[in-house]
């Protein structure tokens, strides 16, 4: 399959057979679905097979799915288009009180801090050292007034693979509500919602391949959320603004892709992930340390405390893409899930994030190897 990229940011002019060849694609790029012609009626059928895609992807209805700018903002209608305001004002109930591990994403951790401006009690969840949040940490929490619980379906730091499902019977059996952000796993571990028992499920396109800006959250049947945007009414009436008809059309062909070749695709990653570790353990021997090593965890991330400052590493490897923690004050999301296992500050700096993807090759991973001894034996300048 090819990938074709287009670029609508140019800033220099297009050539006359350039602009005549795109009028078909602009002739229709400028519609909405709720326009009363044919070419809106296109657009809206094209929205809605993609809406089918991605709930053929996670296992729920066309319906329970809300087209979103991204997993950000999916993340805030989940989590805020959820809360029960009026609660806060009833001085004899109490705050209402809503738990979070503690190594979510930002999208969730700033919205339940918003939650927390709101007036509600904002509890964050330890996790160990793995990066594993057990269900009974959470269970031990709960309280009457407890009304929300937030967990990743996989961190996106560590790849540590959560236990959703547990928690989310225990959340039920107190008639607690569960979010899942699962914009990490989403494309590269088999999801399915109805397996999960989720209340709602974010999930963003460009994790799975797919264009940026545009994302989705799953809204199990009956649940009562309200918008957290205003203006002219879409998305079910939960989301106000046109839609992003390219980036959905783009998100509803990357999810068929991802439905095809998940499982394959799983055994190829993790397979690549293990040849990167032992690649590294050979060259580097017991200087490298590998995160949340003996956990469930994405087949494609992993991080490691290499034997130097990672910051002198990248720069000797130039040609290496790999994340890193950038700042302490605040932390930066990275740092941030590092130190809520227990490392220090040099290991902080020592630490490195590698993700391998669909097209990485064996060859790259050596190469990837390679580089990366090489540089961890640089001498310093």
């Amino acid at each position: 399959m090819s990938l074709i990229y287009l670029d609508f940011n140019r800033t220099t002019p297009m050539a006359p057979s350039v602009i005549e060849a795109m009028q078909p694609y602009w002739s229709t790029h400028f519609m909405l679905p709720t326009q009363s012609h044919v070419h809106a009626s296109a657009v809206s059928e094209a929205i809605e097979g993609a809406r089918e895609s991605v709930a053929f992807l996670i296992g729920c209805e066309p319906f329970e799915l809300v087209f979103t700018s991204g997993g950000t903002e999916a993340n805030n209608l989940g989590i805020l288009g959820a809360a029960d305001f009026d609660h806060t004002m009833d001085p004899l109930d109490g705050p209402p009180h809503v738990l979070i591990s503690n190594v979510e994403h930002d999208a969730v951790m700033q919205a339940g801090l918003q939650l927390g401006r709101l007036g509600w009690d904002v509890e964050l969840v330890p996790c160990d050292a793995q990066g594993m949040v057990p269900a009974d940490e959470f269970e031990k929490r709960f309280r009457e007034s407890t009304q929300m619980v937030c967990l990743q379906l996989a961190n996106h730091v560590l790849g540590t693979l959560q236990p959703i499902r547990e928690l989310a019977d225990r959340c039920h059996n107190r008639g607690i509500r569960i979010h899942c952000d699962a914009t990490t796993a989403v494309g590269k571990v088999p999801v399915d919602v109805t397996q999960l028992r989720v209340d709602s499920l974010a999930l963003s396109a460009h994790k799975m391949y797919g264009p940026k800006g545009v994302g989705a959250l799953f809204v199990r049947r009956g649940l009562e959320l309200k918008p957290i945007l205003f203006g002219e009414s879409r998305e079910m009436g939960l989301r106000a603004g046109s839609e992003n008809v390219p980036g959905i059309v783009g998100f509803g062909s990357a999810a068929s892709m991802a439905g095809r070749c998940v499982d394959e695709a799983y055994a190829t990653l993790a397979e690549l992930r293990q040849r990167l570790i032992d690649g590294l353990r050979s060259n580097l021997g017991e200087r490298v340390t590998v995160f949340a090593e003996h956990v469930d965890g994405l087949p494609n991330t992993v991080t490691v405390q290499m034997p130097a400052e990672a910051k002198r590493i990248q720069k000797a490897a130039r040609h290496l893409v790999a994340g890193l923690a950038q700042s302490e004050s605040p932390p930066d999301e990275m740092t941030r899930v590092l130190q809520a296992i227990g490392c220090s500050e040099k290991e902080v700096g020592r630490a490195i994030r590698i993700s391998v993807g669909w097209t990485t090759s064996r060859e790259q991973i050596d190469r990837a190897v390679n580089l990366l001894a090489e540089a961890t034996d640089y001498p310093s300048p």
